[in-house]
């Protein structure tokens, strides 16, 4: 339930492009779906996640015909463990979140939530590591400048919403993709709740210019450790090699960047019991509702592969 744009690294987990998480992270997005998107969308997308995962990796790599094959059957066991070892806990973490939805909240508790979804990243993490070392090993020094260039094309794009905007232009951007999801959970926000969003925003430590540094930091070291495996194309050193960049994205190694990290998710949690306390009995009612028809898709997704 971030309010943080998606691709800022000062959250956790953290969204960034890379190949060592795209499985995990399609997935991911697919799971926190359950608050971004019409309940009747999270079947189609959880379906389509298989291809749409392929083509996102495609549009970084380019990959060749053999890359493809060896991928996609990989895509498609990392999402049939999914279906049968994640989808049940999430289904209880929304029996869980509808009665949370019914009361107020704090930070705390919200930020507890914040480590359950947390913890459930880090479970794909670990599966997904081992086949996206497999497709590591193969990538060309072409694809890894393909791969450079798709990011210098999402570095503009998050420098234009982030960094080379106006103070009141970075809280607007931020503040529409705040609105977007709130009001999916809860329907339309007053202008009260509109104008509390606002100010929470305001006082956030976000700071795109230090957040944009760090993403750039994450870009090159993973490019740099990518380029470190291809001479041996040993599977079981990329696994580790993945493991370790991974590592420094969840523990930055910038001087101060975990403790600003911890901050911006801090208010986060803030801002969401914030804003969660001024709801009404509707609104409440509308968000009980979203997460229930989100818990008869997942039932339903469970289902299916019997």
């Amino acid at each position: 339930m971030s309010t943080f744009p998606e691709a800022t690294p000062g959250q956790r987990p953290k969204p960034v492009f890379n190949k060592g998480r795209i499985i995990a992270r399609s997935l991911l997005l697919t799971a926190l779906a359950l608050v971004l998107a019409a309940c009747s969308a999270v079947r189609l997308a959880y379906n389509q996640a298989p291809s749409l995962g392929y083509w996102w990796i495609d549009g970084y790599a380019d990959l060749n015909d053999a890359q493809t094959t060896v991928l996609r059957r990989d895509i498609d066991g990392f999402f049939a463990w999914h279906r049968s070892s994640e989808l049940p806990s999430y289904i209880s973490r929304l029996q869980q979140w509808q009665q949370l939805a019914a009361a107020d909240s704090n930070p705390e508790q919200t930020c507890v939530q914040f480590t359950q979804v947390q913890t459930a990243y880090l479970r794909m993490v670990d599966r997904a590591l081992e086949p996206m070392a497999r497709l590591a090993t193969t990538l060309t020094p072409a694809q890894l400048q393909h791969m450079q260039r798709r990011y210098a094309k999402g570095n503009q794009e998050f420098e234009s919403d982030y960094v080379r905007v106006s103070a009141e232009e970075r809280i607007d951007n931020l503040l529409e993709r705040a609105t977007d999801r709130y009001e999916t959970l809860y329907g339309d926000l007053s202008d009260a709740q509109l104008k509390l969003l606002r100010e929470r925003i305001r006082q956030s430590p976000f700071d795109g210019s230090r957040v944009n540094a760090e993403r750039l930091r994450r870009q090159v070291d993973l490019l740099k450790t990518l380029r470190e495996l291809q001479p041996e194309r040993n599977p079981t050193a990329a696994v580790v090699a993945l493991r370790g960049w991974h590592d420094r994205v969840m523990q930055s190694p910038t001087p101060g960047f975990p403790a600003y990290s911890d901050a911006l998710v801090r208010s986060g949690c803030e801002q969401f019991a914030a804003l969660h306390n001024t709801t009404t009995a509707e609104q409440r009612a509308h968000a009980v509702r979203v997460l229930k028809d989100y818990e008869t898709d997942l039932r339903s997704l469970t289902a299916e592969q019997y």
